[in-house]
């Protein structure tokens, strides 16, 4: 009886069997990975898209008006998403690096390429709506504040992996020569992060914090994380679609190329 009670049903038993055996390594392969990355890519443009005009919506007609920035603050629902996403993408972008050097995968460093001018992008977004920012706020577009600076060089980190990776003839030397830099560049993250805690610095702390209250309003802070996701859904999307286009010329010699490139003709 006890057997019995604790044996699972046919029906879950070979449900569970099947979530078990499915293969998820096959996703490894560029072939593989190639077809569901182009099925993927339309759904997080379309979430993007939704997201970005929910957001905006929220942000410039619902979001209350700051007692101390006046109507300027609205600029934050395009900062603070870019440069959470900067910040993000390239600890992301790392991982992917790290995955590459430990097991010599190439999709690994395939993705990693893919996601580097997406947050190069949202990092240039971010220095750019901060010095906009900054100009009402503190009457001057950039100074030398520890934020800023360290934002800064994320940039160029940003930009030297791609000039680096460009510059080597090599795809294997290239993705290894572009790990090495996005691994050590990755130190930078945790230093923009807390630079406002263990510098006096200009720039504000943290609205959004995991350990206390948001301290801004209700609307604004979701406003905000609205906008933050749908940044999320293009750099998925945008990374998405160029690591196809990176496939595709790394593997242009291979046979599943050739076949395709058949059906299509």
């Amino acid at each position: 009886m006890a057997s019995r009670l604790c044996s699972p049903p046919a029906a879950l038993g070979s449900r569970l069997q099947k979530m078990t055996s499915f293969n998820w390594y096959k996703y490894s392969s560029p072939a593989t990975f190639y077809d569901l990355a182009g099925k993927l890519v339309p759904w997080f443009y379309v979430a993007a898209a939704l997201l970005c005009g929910v957001g905006l919506y929220i942000s410039f007609f619902l979001a209350p008006t700051d007692f101390q920035q006046g109507e300027a603050y609205r600029i934050i629902f395009i900062h603070v998403p870019a440069a959470w996403m900067s910040m993000f993408i390239y600890v992301v972008m790392a991982c992917w690096a790290a995955l590459g050097l430990a097991f010599n995968t190439r999709l690994s460093f395939m993705m990693a390429s893919a996601l580097a001018p997406t947050g190069a992008m949202l990092t240039f977004v971010s220095l750019w709506t901060g010095a906009l920012w900054g100009k009402p706020m503190w009457g001057a577009w950039w100074v030398w504040d520890a934020r800023l600076t360290s934002e800064l060089i994320l940039f160029f980190l940003y930009l030297g992996f791609m000039a680096l990776q460009a510059a080597i003839d090599d795809p294997r030397r290239a993705d290894r020569a572009g790990a090495l830099i996005a691994l050590v560049g990755v130190i930078n993250v945790p230093i923009i992060y807390f630079s406002v805690k263990w510098w006096n610095t200009l720039h504000q702390g943290a609205s959004v914090s995991m350990s206390k209250a948001p301290s801004m309003a209700t609307m604004m802070l979701v406003g905000m994380l609205v906008m933050a996701l749908a940044a999320w859904m293009y750099a998925i999307a945008a990374a998405l679609s160029r690591v196809r286009c990176i496939i595709l010329e790394r593997e242009r010699n291979s046979q599943w190329v050739a076949l395709m490139l058949e059906k299509k003709a």
